[in-house]
């Protein structure tokens, strides 16, 4: 980075460390079996990912997945899977996600879009879920919980203050602003 700030000129890094990438790069070329499957900006790779490939590979820890399928309950747009329904909200009702209702896809949320603390659980009013905790890892600054959501294995990025041990069922918040649609049979995004 300092060279590259130093000589001012364009750089191309060859790189399989995405972390290395994505403090490096100013543009990111994302390659799968020798093929190009998304060309942008850190921030953009992160938060708008192109599909399953993308949003799994950028970021530590990885996106959080879940099938599910699309459906309209009383004209509330959302995904079903389980016994969970999780609305989406207005932002994310493209006409791509409208197009796909009774369409099976993929949910994508990141693990620090998924909350344990009271004051993200009281004020949802959609996405709150009751979760099994396998394992916490107290990383310093934040604490990681494995969870595990009717057979999905889910890690959440929460607050080193989290009291949540193995063996609790805690309620986890999703954050919907932040969840991604992914469909299930191209990979491709429906809505970010």
């Amino acid at each position: 980075s300092k060279l590259h700030l130093r000589l001012g000129t364009t750089f191309i890094y060859v790189t399989h460390d995405q972390t290395e990438a994505m403090t490096m790069g100013t543009r990111i070329v994302v390659m799968k079996d020798g093929f190009i499957q998304q060309v942008d900006t850190p921030a953009n790779l992160y938060s708008k990912p192109c599909n399953v490939f993308v949003a799994g590979f950028i970021g530590s820890p990885q996106m959080n997945f879940i099938d599910g399928v699309l459906k309209d309950r009383n004209g509330k747009i959302g995904v079903e899977f389980g016994s969970n329904f999780i609305e989406l909200p207005e932002a994310k009702l493209n006409t791509t996600v409208k197009a796909g209702l009774g369409k099976e896809v993929i949910m994508g949320i990141r693990p620090e879009s998924l909350h344990d603390e009271e004051m993200f659980i009281s004020a949802a009013t959609t996405g709150v879920v009751d979760c099994e905790v396998d394992v916490t890892e107290m990383m310093g600054s934040e604490t990681y919980l494995y969870l595990t959501l009717e057979g999905v294995n889910l890690t959440a990025r929460v607050s080193p203050r989290s009291t949540a041990k193995p063996g609790d069922t805690i309620k986890i918040a999703i954050d919907v602003n932040n969840v991604h649609i992914f469909d299930k049979e191209t990979e491709k995004v429906m809505t970010n």
